[in-house]
């Protein structure tokens, strides 16, 4: 009898990280990995000081400090959705050189006292800007359109998000 297998069901172990060793409850990790976001051939963001949120079957989440970001290139939005663990989120359109993006980053300007690390910090959809990279490599957006995780070749899914 052949096993079924779900999008949701870990992967056998392999090389690379698996999304589902991570913790239901997220988890807020400091990298060190160089993270860079690209739009309108331009970097807005770059950073070697990133913070990467790790919640079970999503993919991380990079967070950059708004240090290491253009904020000129970023305008806030009416639009804010509450997360059940982050606290409300406030997004930005991204624009270079007349070229804009919308919503393509967020940032939790009152986290929730758990995730208090992230205040000041601004993460983007790796698929609404040109180019989102980690240590150089292109990330592929999790899949769904909504979420805002970033897979590398060391990330192990099926990811959450994707359509079955």
């Amino acid at each position: 009898m052949a096993l079924l297998h779900t999008m949701f069901d870990a992967l056998p172990p392999g090389p690379g990280e698996s999304v589902w060793s991570y913790p239901e409850t997220p988890r807020i990790e400091r990298s060190a990995r160089l993270l860079m976001v690209r739009h309108n051939q331009r970097t807005i963001a770059r950073t070697c000081a990133g913070l990467r949120v790790l919640a079970n079957g999503h993919p991380p989440v990079y967070f950059f400090p708004l240090d290491d970001i253009d904020t000129d290139r970023l305008a806030l939005t009416t639009t804010r959705l509450d997360h059940p663990h982050r606290g409300e989120a406030r997004y930005f359109d991204v624009t270079v050189d007349g070229r804009r993006a919308p919503r393509a980053a967020w940032t939790h300007p009152q986290p929730d006292p758990a995730f208090a690390a992230l205040k000041g910090c601004i993460a983007f959809h790796a698929d609404r800007v040109d180019g989102a990279f980690v240590d150089g490599e292109r990330v592929i957006a999790q899949p769904g359109g909504v979420l805002g995780g970033w897979i590398t070749h060391d990330i192990i899914g099926p990811f959450k998000g994707a359509v079955a």
